[in-house]
């Protein structure tokens, strides 16, 4: 499974991704479950971990694919709440490419009954393994006062 910095620092994602295999189709499966520390409402996941979930799911298509790419932009459906400490799946596939942008959709859904709870559609831009160096410069600059 990928992790990100972050996550991989403490050897588990941090928002509930257990499981993810890439299928012979290109598709993503994944298995998922909120943690109670991501509550909104009661017994119900915060919107923001839905849309930072469905953003990892869109994000896993390329990276599996072996291709590193950032998110450029990414809409959220929210179309039922979605339980915490429930069994989820995710489903993310690659609905076609233009140039360097990948155009993903991700589903989130029970995994009990596969009632879908969110849909994200993400654009996802290639970036080469020098894109973080080049931010970290521009971003000292921006800190620079003169």
């Amino acid at each position: 499974m990928a992790l990100c910095r972050s996550c991989s620092r403490v050897g588990r994602c941090s928002l509930g991704l257990q499981v993810e295999a890439l299928q012979p189709d290109g598709t993503v499966l994944s298995h998922l479950r909120c943690d109670s520390e991501h509550e909104g409402g009661p017994g119900v996941a915060h919107g923001g971990w839905t849309a930072g979930i469905l953003d990892e799911l869109v994000g896993h298509v390329p990276l599996l694919h072996g291709q590193l790419a950032v998110t450029g932009t990414l809409s959220v459906r929210f179309l039922k709440p979605v339980p915490i400490e429930e069994p989820l799946l995710g489903r993310a596939e690659l609905e076609r490419r233009e140039g360097s942008r990948w155009f993903v959709r991700a589903t989130l859904a029970l995994a009990s009954s596969g009632a879908e709870l969110a849909i994200g559609e993400g654009v996802l831009v290639e970036r080469d393994p020098a894109h973080f160096a080049r931010h970290q410069a521009w971003l000292a600059e921006q800190n620079d006062p003169t």
